[in-house]
């Protein structure tokens, strides 16, 4: 029987190019595969801790709100845009709607200032002498989320971003500490990271987002499942009508006692104030 014929360097080059021969940490469409989910969920659970704790992040507090709420000046442009579309065609009842919603969100921008300024007044107190006690975090996009990112940017505080990769795409607002800034693929990981260090969370207007992490937040504590973590909602008109808590109350679907887990404020100071009378940061 007569040898095979000797292999050229084309077969080498074949084995080494070979998806088979990548190392499995350096394989990334092996890593992406279906089996591979739990490592991926147990990776976007490690690399924020390990960094949050590499950079001293002891403590944190939550900050929801609409993506859509803009500074008061950017506010006010769109809407005189608005208004300058809606008056050359009259009849259009579209861009009247669009114009209603501008003065709207005019009058709802008061809250960017407000979370700003909360942002500012928390870390400005508790960022001292190198500490990183009740640092901001946010979901890292635009609106209120940036507000109070800027803020703590605002008194050269450390502040946290948990971004989401979305279908379209979300970029990161540049308040945020860069070496702080975290981009999730699965949800459930980024509503841990949110509650893991988290002594309160402050909640502004918004819509289907920050109800969601509200509510999740209402549940783990009405279950016993989160314990000491301050829910505050500013804008107590704004909660108010846009969710009848009494209504829940009377037909038996949360006690008395629920409507405790949570306060209303309308200001930064209110707010931190309500946060220290449960929570004191760790002397400097």
């Amino acid at each position: 029987m007569s040898d095979p014929p000797a292999r050229d360097s084309g077969f080498l080059d074949a084995i080494l190019a070979a998806p088979s021969y990548i190392p499995a940490d350096r394989d990334l469409d092996f890593l992406q595969r279906e089996e591979l989910r739990p490592f991926r969920l147990g990776l976007e659970l490690l690399k924020p801790e390990l960094i949050q704790k590499e950079q001293g992040i002891q403590s944190t507090i939550v900050v929801f709100g609409s993506a859509r709420l803009q500074e008061p000046a950017t506010a006010r442009e769109t809407l005189r845009l608005a208004e300058d579309a809606a008056a050359r065609a009259p009849g259009d009842a579209e861009l009247a709607r669009s114009a209603a919603a501008a003065r709207r969100q005019l009058e709802l921008s008061a809250y960017y200032d407000i979370a700003r300024e909360f942002g500012r007044l928390v870390s400005a107190t508790c960022q001292t002498d190198g500490r990183c006690d009740y640092v901001i975090v946010t979901g890292g996009g635009p609106g209120i989320m940036e507000a109070a990112n800027r803020g703590a940017a605002d008194a050269r505080g450390k502040s946290i971003g948990l971004n989401i990769t979305l279908p379209h795409e979300q970029r990161p607002n540049a308040y945020i500490t860069p070496e702080l800034c975290f981009q999730f693929r699965y949800f459930a990981l980024r509503k841990m990271h949110f509650l893991i260090r988290a002594k309160a969370l402050v909640a502004f207007p918004g819509g289907f987002g920050t109800m969601d992490e509200l509510f999740e937040t209402l549940t783990l504590l009405q279950t016993g499942k989160a314990v000491g973590l301050s829910v505050i909602l500013i804008g107590r008109a704004f909660w108010e009508r846009a969710i009848n808590w009494h209504m829940l109350v009377d037909d038996g679907f949360i006690s008395t006692q629920d409507l405790r887990l949570f306060h209303f404020a309308e200001t930064a100071q209110e707010a931190w104030d309500l946060i220290l009378e449960h929570h004191r940061p760790r002397p400097a």
